[in-house]
This record gives structure tokens, C-alpha cells and sequence, in this order.
């Protein structure tokens, strides 16, 4: 009886669980606004947990050598392994937070005197900004005073009508609210931001040290659940996902790390203004790719323009090599192959994931395309060799059509 209605029970739970797929993904679909803010209420309570699993992903590489060091040094003056593995664990775990402490230290300390610094030269500079623009309008239109005259009364007015508005207490006072309430809401956001940070490190030293462990685990339950065949495909798969999110992440950083350093030393060399700000936004959002020099170069050149409008053109030009040299020459020899996209899917997969996720999709998006890429492919050829046909892209070029009975390509 078994054997007999076997096939059709499964048949039936196939149909069943792909018809109330179907259903689920329409309701989201039809419902995306709800769906969306469940997700980040969702997102909000886990942030500590999300914190803790990015931080431990980007310490492992440093906690497995540390480790590895540590273990070397104390197994002669340590007898027993698991004494010996114990003390590489602590000493290791130490090492990374004190790595991690020290990086943002360092940044914070770079960083924040660095824009006070900027935003006072900003606001001291307006007055001579001002005077600058009305010497450009009068050298540009001196063979036209009518023009001239014209131009300058109606800048003046409107730098009149800027500099009352921001000195008269009566433009303040009916925004007034407005302004304490976002200030009330940026305060409750640095201190969440703060919590889940700290929380988000105890759990990465928790994560350090129990993750081979859960990794173990995660395997145990592969082993256990699914089909001796499978499970091993999927821990293949996990691992190359694994290979290919490590690889482009940690090359990212310090491909963006030689460039951040590189626009210091430059800018340094040409005494351009605020050098360490610039070089700090240029090297963050250079982890995004493809637009990531292009959304820190716009505020960077904007704040060089309020200075001095040649050496706003002169840092463009000097972005636009570096990048050059980023793209062609630093960029490939760091990450190499590491995706496999070609630069169109790259493109494709930024919009996307950063139209879902916003600045994390568009950093991330590219990994995970290339993984789905990978995976797609690999069903694909697959299933290509089960139907004896070729797994060679340039067969199909120029394809009209197979001969199902030669198995021949017909052009």
C-alpha cells in the first residue's frame, strides 16, 4: 500500500507546500508596507544580535591567528592541550577586542576634532566666501556693468535675506519644537546605537569563542535532517559562500584602507584643506562598489569648493586617477576573481540590493549575486549533463535550435 500510493502523498505535500509558497510570497508582495515594518521592529530587537555576528565575522581572521600564535607560544610552557587551548581562547579573545578597541579609538579620535575643526572653518569662511563670489561676478561681467550691477543686487539680497534669516530669533522660534524633537530623537538614537554596540561586542566575544562549536553543531543537524548526498552539497555550499563573503569583504577593507591612505598622503603633499576628514570619507565609502567614489567624492569636492574652486578641480582630477588606479590596477590584484560577475551584473546587483537594503545591500549585494550566480550555474550545467547537451556558453551562440534526435546545434 505503501510503495502503491507512495508517489502520489508525495506529489500531493509537494503541490501543498509549493501552493502555500506561492500564497505567502503574494501576500508580501500585496502587503510589502506591513511586511517591511515588521521586518525592522524585527530588525531593531535583534540589532545587538546582528552587531555581535558582523563584528565576530570581521574578528575571526584576526581570533584565528591570535589563536594560532598564542597556542604556539604557551604549548611548551603548558602541558596539557585542553589548559593550553583554554588560555589561547582568553588571550585571544583579549588580543581581538583590544585590536578592536584601539580601531575605534583611533578613528573617533581622527574623526570627531577633525569635523568640528571643519564645520568652524566652514561657518568663519562664509563671510570671506561671500566677498569671493562678489569678485568673481564683478571680473566675469566687468565688460557689462549693467549686468554687473543687476547680478550683484540680486545676490546681495539674497545673502541679506540668508544672513537675517539665521540671526533673527523669530525664524527659530516656531521651529523651535521641531528642532528639540529631532534633537531628542538623534540623542535616543546614539544612545540605542550605543547599547546595541556594546551588547553587540559582548556577544561577538561569546561568538569568538563558541564558534567552532556551533559550526560543529550547524554540520551535526545538516547530518542528522538531510539525505547523506545533500548534506554534504550543502556544507560544500556553505563554505563557498563563506570564501567568496570573506574574501570581497576583508579584500574591501583593505583595498579601501590603501586608498583612504593614499588620498592622505597626496592631499598632504598638495596642502589641500580639510585632509584627514576627506581621506577618512573617501577610504568609507570606497568598501561600496562601483558608486561608493562617487558618493564620497561629491561632499569632499563641496567642501573643498566653499575653500578655493581650483583646488575643488584639481582634488576631482586627483580622485578620478586614484580611482583609475583602484579599478584597474590595486582593486584586481586584492580581490582578483573573487565574484566572477562581470561588471554589468555588478552594476545590476548594487541597484538592487541597495534598493531592498539601502548602504548594507549595496556593500553586500554583490557577494550574494555572485553566490546565487554560482549556484544557478551550477543547477544549470547539471542539469545540462543530464540531457547529454554541452555546459559551453559559445555552443549556443548564434543558436536556432536543437536536434532532438542527433543532439546536434542547428545555426
Amino acid at each position: 500500500m505503501k510503495e502503491k500510493y507512495g508517489k502520489y502523498i508525495v506529489w500531493g505535500v509537494t503541490f501543498f507546500l509549493v501552493l502555500n509558497a506561492c500564497i505567502l510570497v503574494a501576500l508580501m508582495f500585496l502587503r510589502w508596507s506591513e511586511v517591511r515594518a515588521a521586518v525592522g521592529t524585527l530588525n531593531q530587537i535583534l540589532a545587538p544580535i546582528t552587531y555581535g555576528l558582523i563584528l565576530a565575522y570581521l574578528m575571526s581572521p584576526i581570533y584565528n591567528r591570535l589563536c594560532e600564535w598564542m597556542g604556539l607560544l604557551l604549548r611548551k610552557a603548558v602541558r596539557k592541550p585542553e589548559r593550553c587551548a583554554s588560555l589561547s581562547k582568553a588571550l585571544a579573545t583579549a588580543g581581538s577586542l583590544v585590536f578592536l578597541i584601539a580601531v575605534i579609538v583611533g578613528l573617533i579620535s581622527m574623526i570627531i576634532p577633525t569635523v568640528v575643526e571643519s564645520i568652524m572653518g566652514i561657518v568663519n569662511s562664509i563671510p570671506a566666501y561671500v566677498q569671493k563670489v562678489s569678485r568673481w561676478i564683478q571680473t566675469v561681467f566687468a565688460d557689462n556693468p549693467q549686468v554687473e550691477t543687476a547680478v550683484l543686487d540680486v545676490y546681495q539680497q539674497g545673502v541679506d535675506q540668508l544672513m537675517e534669516w539665521t540671526t533673527s530669533a523669530a525664524n527659530w522660534m516656531p521651529n523651535l519644537q521641531t528642532a528639540l524633537d529631532r534633537i531628542y530623537s538623534g540623542v535616543m538614537g546614539v544612545v540605542n546605537v550605543t547599547k546595541n554596540s556594546l551588547i553587540g561586542v559582548i556577544v561577538m566575544i561569546y561568538l569568538l569563542n563558541i564558534k567552532d562549536t556551533l559550526t560543529a553543531q550547524a554540520k551535526k543537524l545538516a547530518y542528522g535532517l538531510f539525505p547523506l548526498r545533500f548534506a554534504n552539497e550543502l556544507v560544500d555550499k556553505c563554505r563557498f559562500v563563506h570564501k567568496v563573503f570573506g574574501g570581497f569583504i576583508l579584500g574591501k577593507l583593505i583595498d579601501s584602507l590603501i586608498i583612504g591612505v593614499l588620498t592622505f598622503i597626496i592631499m598632504s603633499i598638495l596642502r589641500m584643506p580639510y585632509t584627514m576628514l576627506i581621506s577618512v570619507i573617501i577610504g568609507v565609502t570606497n568598501i561600496i562598489p562601483f558608486f561608493g567614489p562617487f558618493i564620497g567624492a561629491i561632499p569632499s569636492a563641496l567642501l573643498l569648493l566653499l575653500v578655493s574652486p581650483r583646488q575643488c578641480l584639481i582634488f576631482l582630477v586627483l580622485i578620478l586617477l586614484i580611482q583609475q588606479f583602484d579599478g584597474n590596477i590595486l582593486g584586481p590584484k586584492i580581490l582578483g576573481n573573487s565574484t566572477g560577475l562581470s561588471s554589468f551584473w555588478v552594476l545590476f546587483s548594487i541597484l538592487f540590493f541597495g534598493g531592498i537594503l539601502g548602504p548594507i545591500g549595496m556593500i553586500i549585494g554583490v557577494p550574494t549575486f555572485a553566490v546565487i550566480s554560482r549556484l544557478v550555474s551550477e543547477r544549470v550545467e547539471k542539469q545540462l549533463k543530464k540531457k547529454a547537451l554541452s555546459t559551453d556558453t559559445e555552443d549556443y551562440r548564434g543558436l536556432k535550435h536543437i536536434d532532438e534526435n542527433r543532439k546536434t546545434y542547428v545555426r
